[in-house]
């Protein structure tokens, strides 16, 4: 599987010379992310010279997408914008790009091998896609979270697996100030513009992979917008959450004053306690995305930094005290919990104890996850369609992070 990658700056990446097979010509590439797995691969590569190869038939699925520079693909010339999409199996044309052409190059359930003069394989589906994405329209994405102000341009969508990629711009002031996870991975690298959220700042260059159910969120789009060239291996569902906090801790052993034992406890509420990091501008447009689904008449809560107002981790930990002791939780023993305070947190238990608290987590998931083939790796996407169960999220603090980009101060997870 592919590590959690939050806003990597790829000039944080060391060069490599590029495995371009048979192919004429020096060029240099950064690995944003590699499956070790199956050789699936995102890119960037940088041309030092002319470089061409001839007809043949990829070992992946393959895309190539210009950032600056020219590409020419069977005869057609396209500069910024150009993208080809090369099914593996399918015979491509000749390729070339210019010296001092930059690309993201992608390649997915397959490794870099590529066979000159090859036929098309009896398995192989889809044909060869060859877009120039500058001359599209942008449309409105039809579900563009909770206000409008998001744009896409959709540059391949294979219509069995339902994985995407497309070109999604966010216009200055987009804000989403709830969290999200997917059914299905997620990756993006930033062409133009200005984003926050949660992990750090999103600008030129910038690059994440999130695998599926990895929570993330609070979003606001800066001076003159943000687009990214995205990709997901499936459908994309948001599944939201609010309200959210996240405690831990654990008993120490060797560390501690003199080294001695001690117990621990943080929440995510804690990290966030120390001066915000958010400008006034991105509260602002935090505020104006839940006030916009007020508008609508959608249910919503309004959105709080962590580190104001209430710890909600200590008002979950009351709660869940409270209702084991109603129900009799504790067995046949005699346990008080005369702590020489009240529970009062402005909650009714009424008849039958009306708490709501969800469904177990572990029944979220879905049925087949704990048998399949990569059932090893949560972080893979499943396939979903309304009325399923939603899987549980994945919390994954500890993100491989940029040393320039990435940061985490527990606004969310």
């Amino acid at each position: 599987m592919r590590p959690h990658v939050e806003l990597i700056q790829e000039d944080d990446y060391i060069w490599h010379g590029a495995e371009l097979v048979a192919g004429e010509g020096r060029a240099s590439e950064r690995r944003l992310s590699v499956d070790e797995e199956d050789g699936s691969s995102s890119l960037r590569i940088d041309f030092h010279t002319d470089w061409g190869r001839g007809p043949g038939v990829h070992h992946a699925n393959t895309e190539y997408y210009v950032l600056e520079g020219s590409m020419t693909y069977g005869g057609r010339s396209i500069g910024k914008g150009g993208y080809v999409h090369a099914p593996k199996g399918v015979p491509t044309e000749a390729i070339t790009f210019a010296e001092g052409t930059r690309i993201l190059h992608y390649r997915e359930f397959g490794d870099a091998g590529f066979d000159l003069g090859a036929a098309r394989w009896d398995n192989a589906r889809e044909e060869i896609i060859v877009i120039d994405s500058d001359a599209m329209r942008w449309d409105a994405v039809p579900n563009p979270g909770p206000m409008p102000g998001l744009f896409i341009k959709y540059l391949h969508v294979d219509p069995v697996t339902g994985f995407y990629t497309r070109l999604v711009h966010a216009q200055e002031g987009w804000a989403d100030h709830r969290l999200a996870h997917h059914p299905c991975y997620e990756e993006a690298y930033t062409v133009q513009g200005h984003m926050e959220y949660n992990f750090g700042t999103l600008d030129l260059g910038t690059y994440f992979f999130r695998p599926a159910r990895v929570k993330h969120g609070h979003f606001t789009t800066m001076e003159g917008g943000a687009t990214w060239l995205l990709r997901s291996d499936g459908e994309l569902h948001n599944w939201y959450t609010q309200n959210e906090w996240v405690r831990w801790g654990g008993e120490a052993v060797n560390y501690g004053p003199n080294g001695g034992r001690m117990r621990w406890s943080q929440s995510t509420h804690d990290l966030a306690s120390r001066p915000t990091w958010r400008s006034e501008r991105d509260l602002e447009d935090l505020a104006a995305a839940w006030r916009f689904q007020h508008e609508q008449g959608q249910p919503d809560d309004e959105y709080v930094q962590h580190g104001m107002g209430t710890d909600k981790s200590l008002i979950a930990i009351a709660k869940a005290m409270d209702a084991a002791r109603l129900q009799g939780g504790h067995g046949d023993h005699d346990h008080s919990h005369d702590h020489g305070h009240s529970h009062d947190h402005g909650h009714s238990h009424g008849p039958g104890h009306d708490h709501d608290w969800g469904t177990d987590p572990r029944d979220l998931e879905h049925p087949d996850e704990r048998t399949d083939a990569h059932a090893h790796n949560w972080g893979r996407g499943r396939s979903w369609k309304p009325g399923d169960a939603i899987p549980a999220p994945i919390v994954s603090s500890i993100p491989v992070r940029s040393r320039s980009r990435g940061r985490w101060d527990g606004d969310g997870m």
